[in-house]
């Protein structure tokens, strides 16, 4: 009504009313502290003597995007993270801090709240809702029921991340079923994960108040599931691109928008930087026909309609926190202004408000619990000349299958086998201090190397070194352990790059800049090398990852997924 005065006046705005579906020329928005007071024709009698008025020049003004679904618990803290994110116009993450619980448990859950805590952007958190992966093989940490229940008294606590172990729920398995009635009963919002699932499953699923995946990779997928009432997050993120498949059969089809969203399930540095985030998705939404209205709509409004926070978030519109982004154009999806609560963070393509450093407690880098190593720890010795090896064979950085090969011992010990494409491969408990530790034999990895070795892994977080030589091996643990956590690759005593993860072994505490660079030099120095595959990392990301086929690699064992039983590296 005008008797308090805006902080803010933005004038001359081709305003994109997710609402309506229409673009309103002449706009003008004033906001009081952080929210939208008044929408319309004339925000005169809302200015003041104290009052920014911003001339938008006829440019285009819509809400802030959100990442519905992404793990920000990945290679930079998150303080380094928004940085990037907020350049893409991007003003809401909702985070599945699943490793950092896998690794350091509750406290540690606690400990990555208060990181993304006054950052200028939005992080709301869920309790990670698939750990353990597997009871009867998972050596990871999980939050207990009475855990959980207090988790999400926390304002930035929404519910509970994915359930992606499906099967947890058609089989109705005690703790998973317990988690969704506590999450129901408080009225929180439950992710999903039906990836594999269809008919009588995915209606079980959907049935226990699980309404949202990001794992469909194809229209089909995602028909079934609208179908049954879900929300859908299309993923284009750094693991898969689903994009290209989906949108150009949703507007073959004629499909409502409504219950449709973008998400990245998460970005490496490399991809953020060349392709951008959320942004990205609309602009490859809108090149491939879809109006530029809806595309925003499926990246701001519909994402917090699903979250349950549409009256605060999501649209432009009095009484709304003012999220706002203003664009030269709708091709290109670059905003040179970000507004986070009303105040300016980006202009002109830069960070222009401060984002500071937090203070990262002493213990969370101190979660590498290894003795030093040498190559005896690496043995596999045999009495019998000739064996029979069953073999882990990649089929892709992420899909295996066994194998089997004949090797040779020598001394009573068997050696992995570069001419053969035969490699070691070992995963030790490094979170626990237990020694456990399991060695067996990788096939298909092509590359010429001595060994890769990595602390970050899938929801196990098992320390996983693949080797053809076991000095090579040795030099490649101690070097992570002195590191406390990362990725590293060693030939012939020489460490060829580095990636260090100092924080919980899996996030690095360095500048992003530094980050991608260390993370570019890891996967070239492996291609250029011989590698099989563009994507190196992902190997030993997913060597223990238990939700998806055919054996895996733990360090209780070497894993038959679907049997669900140990496979002995020797017949």
């Amino acid at each position: 009504m005008g008797d308090k005065k805006a902080d803010l006046i933005l004038k001359n705005c081709n305003l994109l009313s997710v609402y309506t579906r229409e673009i309103l020329p002449k706009i003008q928005i004033a906001i009081i502290h952080d929210r939208i007071a008044y929408v319309g024709p004339d925000a005169s009698h809302t200015l003041g003597p104290k009052t920014t008025v911003i001339d938008v020049k006829d440019k285009y003004v819509s809400p802030g995007f959100a990442d519905p679904h992404l793990h920000i618990d990945q290679f930079v803290l998150p303080s380094e993270f928004v940085k990037k994110a907020l350049l893409c116009g991007v003003t809401s993450l909702f985070s599945d801090p699943i490793d950092i619980v896998s690794v350091a448990g509750y406290r540690g859950f606690q400990e990555f709240l208060k990181l993304g805590e006054d950052l200028p952007i939005r992080i709301f958190q869920v309790v990670p809702g698939g750990l353990p992966v597997d009871v009867k093989f998972s050596n990871s940490n999980s939050l207990t029921l009475s855990q959980e229940k207090s988790a999400v008294k926390h304002p930035h606590v929404l519910g509970l991340g994915e359930v992606f172990s499906w099967t947890k729920v058609t089989l109705r398995e005690p703790k998973t079923m317990k988690s969704i009635s506590s999450m129901l009963e408080r009225d929180c919002i439950i992710n999903g994960h039906t990836a594999g699932a269809s008919e009588k499953k995915l209606n079980a699923y959907v049935s226990s108040g699980i309404l949202s995946c990001h794992e469909p990779i194809n229209f089909d997928q995602v028909l079934e599931r609208l179908r049954l009432g879900m929300w859908i997050m299309i993923r284009e993120g750094s693991i898969r691109r689903d994009l290209k498949e989906i949108i150009p059969h949703v507007l073959s089809h004629g499909t409502y928008l409504n219950r449709l969203m973008f998400c990245s399930d998460g970005l490496d540095p490399l991809d953020i930087a060349k392709f951008g985030h959320i942004d990205h998705c609309v602009r490859e939404s809108i090149q491939l026909g879809l109006k530029p209205i809806d595309a925003i709509s499926m990246a701001s409004k519909n994402n917090f309609d699903y979250y349950n926070m549409g009256k605060d978030l999501g649209g432009i519109a009095p009484g709304k926190l003012a999220d706002i982004l203003i664009f030269d154009d709708l091709k290109s999806i670059k905003p040179n202004k970000v507004f986070v609560g009303g105040k300016l963070v980006v202009a002109n393509g830069k960070i222009v408000t401060s984002i500071k450093k937090k203070t990262i407690s002493p213990w969370f880098k101190k979660t590498v619990k290894l003795k030093k190593f040498s190559k005896n720890d690496f043995l596999i010795k045999s009495k019998k000349k000739d064996v029979l090896a069953n073999t882990i064979f990649m089929q892709t950085e992420i899909i295996t299958k066994i194998g089997s090969t004949e090797l040779h011992s020598k001394e009573g010990q068997i050696s992995a086998s570069l001419d053969s494409d035969i490699w070691k491969v070992a995963a030790f408990d490094r979170i626990h201090g237990t020694n456990q530790h399991s060695i067996g034999f990788l096939e298909n990895f092509g590359t010429d190397i001595g060994a890769f070795a990595s602390t970050w892994s899938f929801h196990e977080n098992d320390m996983i070194v693949i080797g053809s030589d076991d000095s090579d091996m040795a030099i490649a643990s101690n070097h992570i352990i002195k590191n406390q956590g990362g990725l590293v690759v060693v030939k012939s005593g020489k460490i060829l790059a580095s990636l260090p993860l100092q924080f919980a072994g899996i996030i690095s505490t360095d500048s992003f800049e530094k980050v991608s660079s260390n993370f570019e030099k890891i996967n070239n120095t492996i291609v250029d090398l011989g590698c099989r595959f563009s994507r190196p990392h992902l190997i030993p990301l997913f060597l223990p990852f238990l939700a998806l086929p055919s054996v895996r690699i733990l360090s209780g064992g070497i894993v038959d997924v679907k049997k669900r039983s140990y496979i002995q590296p020797i017949n």
